[in-house]
C-alpha cells in the first residue's frame, strides 16, 4: 500500500485536479446546450493520465533539488521510496496510455497530440530548460498547463456536428489565455511563501531574486490581464458567466491589492491567502461558465443584436 501511494503522489494529484477543472468548461462552452457526459469523462481519465505522466517526469528531473527543500522534500523520489527508474518507466507508461485514451476511446487524434505537446513543454521546456535559469520560468513554463483547455476542445470538436471549422477556436484559445495570467499570480504567492526553499535550491523565481515590492507588483499586473481575458469570452457566453466574471474578478484582484499593500507596510506577510484565493477564483469562473453553458443561455452577443 504505501507503494501505491508513493507512485499516486508522483503524479501530484492536487496539480492535476485543478488543472482537468479547466477541461470542463471549455468542452461545455465548444458546444453549449450539449453535455458529452462520456467524451467529458473520457477527457478527464486520458488527460490526468497525460498530466500525471508529465508530473511524474518533472519529478525525476526535479529530484536532486526536491532533497534541498522542505516543501518536497518528502515526494518518493527525495526519499527515494520509488527509484527514479522505475518513476521513468511508470512516467513513459502513463504517456502511451493517455495518447491511446484520448486517440481511440475519445475518437479524437488531435486531443492526443495536443497532451503528447503539454507533455514535451512541460518537461523540456520548463522543467529542464526555464525553471532553473530565469525568473521568467512559470510565465512561460506555465503554457502547459493551460493545455487541457485545447484537449477538451479538441475532443468535442471531433465528435460533435454541431462544432465544425476553426472560427470558434478564439473561445479556447481565451480560456488558454485565461490560465496563462493566471499561472503567475498563483505560482509566485507561494514563491513569497517559500521562498527560502527555492534559495536553497537554486530556482530562480522571482521571489527569489527580486524583491517583494517588485512581485507583488507584477502579482496585480497579471491578476488585471487574468481579469481582462476573462472579460474576452463574456460576448459568447450569458449572463451567468457575465456576473460570475465580474465578480471573480473583482475578488481577486483586491486579494492582489491587499498582499501589496501587505509588503509595503513591511510587517508580516500572508502570500498564501492569495495563493488559495487564486484557486477559488479559477474555480469560481469555471463553474460559471460551466453552468451558462449547460443551462444553453442566451449569449450576450445575441442578447446586444
Amino acid at each position: 500500500m504505501e507503494t501505491v501511494k508513493a507512485y499516486f503522489a508522483l503524479t501530484k494529484p492536487r496539480v492535476i485536479e485543478l488543472l482537468l477543472v479547466a477541461a470542463i468548461p471549455a468542452m461545455l462552452q465548444a458546444d453549449r446546450g450539449e453535455v458529452h457526459v462520456w467524451y467529458i469523462l473520457g477527457t478527464l481519465v486520458g488527460g490526468w493520465m497525460g498530466a500525471a505522466a508529465a508530473n511524474t517526469f518533472n519529478m525525476v528531473a526535479d529530484s536532486d533539488i526536491d532533497k534541498l527543500m522542505n516543501r518536497t522534500r518528502r515526494r518518493p523520489l527525495a526519499e527515494q521510496t520509488v527509484t527514479n527508474r522505475h518513476a521513468l518507466v511508470f512516467g513513459v507508461a502513463l504517456m502511451v496510455a493517455s495518447f491511446l485514451w484520448l486517440w481511440l476511446l475519445c475518437n479524437s487524434l488531435l486531443a492526443a497530440v495536443f497532451i503528447l505537446i503539454t507533455i514535451a513543454f512541460y518537461v523540456f521546456v520548463y522543467t529542464m530548460w526555464l525553471k532553473r535559469r530565469t525568473d521568467q520560468n512559470v510565465v512561460w513554463g506555465g503554457a502547459a498547463g493551460c493545455m487541457p483547455v485545447f484537449v477538451g476542445w479538441a475532443v468535442i470538436t471531433d465528435n460533435s456536428a454541431n462544432v465544425t471549422g476553426w472560427a470558434h477556436w478564439w473561445q479556447a484559445a481565451v480560456l488558454f489565455m485565461v490560465i496563462f495570467f493566471w499561472t503567475p499570480p498563483h505560482t509566485w504567492a507561494l514563491g513569497l511563501r517559500y521562498r527560502e526553499d527555492y534559495e536553497a535550491a537554486g530556482v530562480p523565481m522571482m521571489p527569489v531574486v527580486r524583491e517583494p515590492l517588485y512581485v507583488t507588483v507584477r502579482i496585480i499586473a497579471y491578476t488585471a490581464a487574468t481579469a481582462v481575458t476573462t472579460f474576452l469570452l463574456i460576448p459568447a457566453a450569458g449572463w451567468v458567466y457575465l456576473v460570475t466574471s465580474l465578480i471573480a474578478a473583482a475578488w481577486f484582484l483586491r486579494g492582489a491589492i491587499l498582499l501589496h499593500r501587505e509588503v509595503k507596510a513591511g510587517g508580516e506577510i500572508k502570500p498564501m491567502k492569495l495563493f488559495l484565493l487564486s484557486n477559488n477564483y479559477l474555480a469560481l469562473v469555471c463553474v460559471g461558465l460551466s453552468v451558462d453553458a449547460v443551462l444553453g443561455l442566451q449569449t450576450v452577443a445575441q442578447m446586444l443584436g
